[in-house]
């Protein structure tokens, strides 16, 4: 499933939508390097093979992506996330790759990815 997301702020990759002095102390959002692509965000779970495929793909294709594991995030910090999450993706399922804020791929659909990246 894709979508065109709405104009917003807080497209631009989720985690944004924290006050600065939040997303400093938040580990969990962590950063793979690679070519430029646009933003790119990767919402996961730790146990999901899925997850690891797209992230995965998204490494062989070398595009550089932040990713967080939204289940290893703690009580409010999660939360948040996941109402964020649920704006671009109403039934807060895994994975969830959102791209430069207008395009929102749900599930592991390899072919979406890469033709998204040119691929």
């Amino acid at each position: 499933m894709t979508g065109s997301l709405p104009e917003s702020p807080f497209l631009y990759s989720i985690h944004r939508n924290f006050p600065t002095s939040e997303r400093e102390h938040s580990m969990a959002i962590e950063h793979i390097n690679g070519k430029n692509k646009g933003t790119v965000m990767l919402y996961a779970l730790s146990t999901c093979q899925w997850c690891e495929k797209t992230k995965a793909l998204l490494k062989e294709l070398g595009v550089a992506f932040d990713f967080e594991y939204v289940d290893l995030l703690d009580g409010k910090e999660q939360d948040e996330t996941m109402n964020a999450l649920e704006r671009v993706n109403p039934h807060g399922s895994f994975p969830t790759l959102v791209i430069d804020g207008r395009r929102c791929i749900i599930g592991f659909r390899e072919q979406e990815i890469r033709e998204a990246f040119g691929q």
